[in-house]
């Protein structure tokens, strides 16, 4: 059972905020996220054809961000790259939480059946992505403004890029807190709830910032393996992308409340 040390909220209905509804949530422990990638090996163990199917379509991508930075020579835009990466990640996570939605409900999981998950919510879920798209938009022309403070010498020192390192670290930074704050359980909510997205967004927000400390923990992991998978040429994506993926149905499950209890572990 997926309750791991998971206490309601004090909100146990439903409440709406000035723009949306929103759904209560579970307070978990800092030390949740690590039962949630225990799941996620099982989960993984369970459909590993399709698992990794998706993890290497996914995988594409990073692999050519990497080709073109290098082929390029341009070794400056993979930060920015990585952060745009980030940004529409969780965008290509819905198939396989349709997977882990499967396996939870004891069905066989099905290629067709995730690729249609996409559009069981469009509205919701093409506009979280719509979302997404502007976000990393709007990131890529601030990276381009912050490299105009890198400096026009040869042969930089660290103290001259100092100001161009500093800048574009707080930035990124602040956008992916952003978009982790906002994705954490916005496109789970979408899939499986099929409400409109500014619920959707606020309980996540909402839930995440009820949650800080296992929330943190989580982000920590991702960001980890994240740098795992561009360590390994990419390749490490393979795995990583269907752990993590099934990873967040998990929290998703422990997080945010519903009428009845959930067991799947």
């Amino acid at each position: 059972m997926n309750t791991h040390h998971a206490t309601p909220d004090s909100t146990q209905a439903s409440d709406t905020t000035p723009f949306a509804r929103r759904l209560p949530c579970h307070k978990v422990d800092a030390t949740a996220p690590f039962h949630w990638l225990a799941l996620a090996v099982k989960d993984l163990r369970k459909t590993p054809l399709l698992s990794l199917l998706y993890g290497l379509a996914f995988s594409l991508i990073p692999a050519a961000i990497m080709y073109v930075a290098i082929a390029n020579q341009t070794h400056l835009t993979l930060l920015p790259a990585v952060v745009a990466f980030s940004l529409i990640g969780p965008i290509f996570a819905v198939g396989l939480y349709d997977v882990a939605w499967q396996l939870e409900k004891g069905e066989r999981p099905s290629l067709g059946h995730s690729l249609r998950s996409v559009i069981r919510n469009p509205v919701g879920e093409w506009g979280f992505a719509l979302l997404l798209t502007i976000l990393m938009i709007a990131w890529m022309r601030l990276a381009a403004l912050i490299h105009a403070l890198y400096p026009s010498i040869g042969e930089p020192s660290l103290a001259q890029m100092m100001p161009f390192l500093l800048l574009g670290s707080v930035v990124g930074g602040v956008l992916m807190i952003t978009v982790f704050a906002l994705s954490a359980f916005t496109p789970q909510i979408c899939l499986e709830r099929r409400v409109d997205l500014m619920t959707a967004v606020t309980s996540s927000i909402h839930a995440v910032r009820e949650n800080l400390a296992a929330m943190t923990v989580w982000a920590g992991l991702i960001l980890a393996c994240v740098m795992f998978g561009f360590a390994t040429s990419a390749i490490g994506f393979i795995v990583v992308m269907p752990l993590l993926s099934f990873a967040s149905w998990h929290a998703y499950i422990a997080v945010i409340a519903t009428r009845r209890e959930r067991h799947y572990e």
